[in-house]
């Protein structure tokens, strides 16, 4: 399998596919069918690292003042307790000391992007909490923990934004500031070179790392998901365009190919 790395954007992405919508959908398509997914999003965040068990995981709606119709939108999937499970082994195996959550549902930084990858929800989900704790390093540390998942099929997400400042977003423009896309491109160049080094230090290399990050917990899924990818993975872009003036939507996928 692969690890991904996808930016959720706003929740109105939802109902506004833009670029980024299409090209997920795209890619499910392409995708080998996983056995699971695993979905690591900045929209559940605990003291201590936690596991999904439901069952049937409830569609949460964590945002307010949105269109009436997004609070309609539902995503069935099932879960995968025995894969969540199996994580919590992994992750206690390598000392973090998780716990398990049999109630918790889908935040929409799973759902929403889901519903373009698998549109029919027919792949079981489940997610991985994010840390309060975590900086970039352990981030990068979690991908790994998670990433022997793989081969049982199952296919890790981190779920973010490639940018996130929500004190200048602009609804409805599609002008992309120019900080945004210098930052994302510094992202992208480094994605395609390989170079976790450079990755794991961006929020402190790369320019205007701090307007485009104010705080990290958006950034972090994608060092999630590079940590889960093999060293030398091939990588490759989903284009995604930026939405509301700031908000990058571009995604990344880390092939189980090595680079050549």
């Amino acid at each position: 399998m692969t690890s991904l790395f996808v930016s959720h954007g706003a929740p109105t992405f939802a109902l506004e596919p833009g670029l980024a919508g299409p090209a997920l959908t795209r890619l499910g398509q392409d995708f080998p069918r996983p056995t699971a997914v695993l979905v690591v999003s900045p929209h559940w965040m605990t003291p201590e690292v936690q596991v999904g068990l439901a069952e049937t995981p409830a569609t949460i709606h964590d945002f307010r003042g949105f269109d009436p119709e997004l609070y309609q939108l539902t995503y069935p999937a099932k879960g995968h307790p025995a894969l969540a499970r199996k994580a919590l082994s992994l992750l206690d195996t390598a000392g973090w000391k998780p716990t398990a959550d049999a109630s918790r549902g889908l935040d929409h930084g799973a759902w929403v992007p889901l519903m373009y990858l698998y549109p029919d929800a027919s792949v079981p989900v489940f997610q991985v909490s994010l840390p309060v704790h975590l900086d970039s390093n352990s981030a990068w540390h979690l991908g790994q923990v998670l990433a022997p998942l793989q081969q049982e099929g199952v296919l890790i997400v981190g779920s973010g934004s490639l940018t996130h400042n929500l004190y200048e977003v602009r609804w409805k423009d599609s002008n992309g500031a120019e900080y945004a896309k210098a930052f994302s491109q510094w992202i992208r160049n480094a994605v395609l070179e390989g170079d976790h080094q450079q990755l794991i230090n961006a929020l402190t290399l790369a320019p205007h790392a701090q307007r485009a990050h104010p705080t990290t917990e958006h950034f972090l899924p994608l060092l999630v998901a590079l940590g889960a990818s093999a060293p030398k993975a091939r990588a490759s872009v989903i284009e995604g365009g930026i939405e509301h003036g700031v908000l990058s939507m571009d995604s990344f996928v880390f092939d189980a190919l090595p680079r050549q």
